[in-house]
């Protein structure tokens, strides 16, 4: 057998990775900067916008990370149940095992992230992502089956198998080592390593072990996240998960890439670089919520009753708005208003350079001219 047939742990020398750290330097002074940036931006919006980016953010990534894993959770869901851990104002609905668990996590990670790693702490983390079910054997506790740990896929009879984990019989020494190197690697650690290099190789670390039968995915990026978060001395909030959902296949082929050899270079790279167009996804939700601040600053004395209720709506929404632009009939359904005092009132917002109009007839749509400044390619809303 060649060493390229090998899995990487079975390589000489695991777990001791080969990167070129120069191709890193600048994306690390990147992140840096950037985090510089969210820190003083973040300072100009008010407790409740803070409190609402909190949540939009920390819902956001346990929706996506999960979406990464196949699984769809009910939205409204996490953000009630990450308001409640917060002890923020919410309804009283019944969450279910899969939005509680999840959120529960992540909201943990935000709280605690400068605590050591330790295998309480991903047990834990274990019994929240699996919160619920019924199909695992171990829950709470590393892998103890016989059979080969693969990632595979494909139906029985032409299986592909894209990766074979370490042997259950491991996990205690394996995961021994791993979390000493995640702890050394601190800040204040033995031998400290930049906030990219570190999140990246934890993150890839960690899933080529797979310790767990199932919820590898979804606690490495959490494990990424919280080596970010310790590196800055504060949460992260970005919008890693998101991120890496956009480009999934991307994602799931860097992984592939670099389960047979110890040089990870590319794998460093590409991670580096996905964590920074995550930070700059968070920081459009930034300048979008500072946009609204000054916003209602600026045109809260002039608005009516209906027109800010349509307005703050449009603001709810996010930086992409209603998917299709806002109708006259959508006014007319949020404000509970007649058809006639909509179309009134949506001429004195495009003639106060509020609202911008397009189209014609039923095809009339309007757009917040502050949200369209600060729109990105994200997913839009329907109504």
């Amino acid at each position: 057998m060649t060493n390229l047939e090998k899995w990487i742990w079975q390589q000489k020398g695991w777990p001791e990775y080969i990167y070129d750290k120069q191709k890193l330097d600048n994306l690390e002074s990147q992140f840096l900067l950037s985090a510089g940036e969210f820190l003083g931006s973040i300072r100009h919006i008010n407790d409740d916008d803070r409190n609402e980016l909190t949540v939009e953010l920390i819902s956001d990534e346990a929706y996506k990370t999960s979406e990464i894993e196949g699984e769809i959770l009910d939205r409204d869901s996490l953000q009630s149940s990450i308001k409640r851990n917060f002890g923020l104002s919410t309804d009283n609905r019944k969450i279910p095992p899969a939005e509680r668990g999840i959120a529960e996590m992540l909201t943990d990670l935000y709280l605690n992230f400068a605590e050591p790693l330790s295998h309480d702490t991903l047990f834990r983390w274990h019994e929240m992502v699996c919160s619920g079910r019924r199909d695992l054997e171990n829950i709470g506790q590393y892998r103890t089956h016989e059979a080969p740990m693969q990632v595979v896929s494909g139906a029985n009879y032409m299986r592909t198998v894209h990766y074979e984990a370490p042997p259950s019989k491991n996990m205690s020494e394996e995961m021994k080592r791993f979390i000493d190197w995640f702890n050394n690697t601190s800040t204040g650690g033995e031998t400290p390593l930049p906030a990219l290099t570190r999140a990246s190789l934890a993150h890839l670390y960690f899933v080529l072990i797979h310790p767990f039968e199932d919820g590898n995915g979804r606690i490495g990026r959490a494990i990424a996240e919280k080596a970010l978060s310790q590196c800055l001395e504060r949460p992260t909030l970005i919008a890693l998960s998101r991120t890496i959902q956009d480009e999934r296949k991307a994602y799931f082929d860097s992984l592939e890439r670099n389960n047979k050899r110890l040089e990870i270079t590319l794998w460093m790279t590409y991670f580096s670089q996905t964590i920074l167009d995550a930070q700059a996804r968070s920081m459009e939700l930034i300048k979008f919520l500072i946009s609204k601040t000054r916003f209602f600053d600026q045109y809260n004395e002039v608005l009516n009753a209906r027109q800010k209720k349509v307005i703050a709506r449009l603001f709810k929404e996010g930086p992409s708005g209603f998917k299709g632009g806002l109708s006259a009939k959508n006014y007319n359904t949020i404000a509970k208003t007649s058809s006639s005092t909509a179309t009134r009132d949506l001429k004195d917002l495009v003639d106060k350079g509020i609202l911008k109009q397009t189209g014609e007839k039923k095809s009339t749509r309007y757009w917040l001219i502050q949200q369209h400044e600060y729109m990105q390619p994200m997913e839009a809303k329907h109504v």
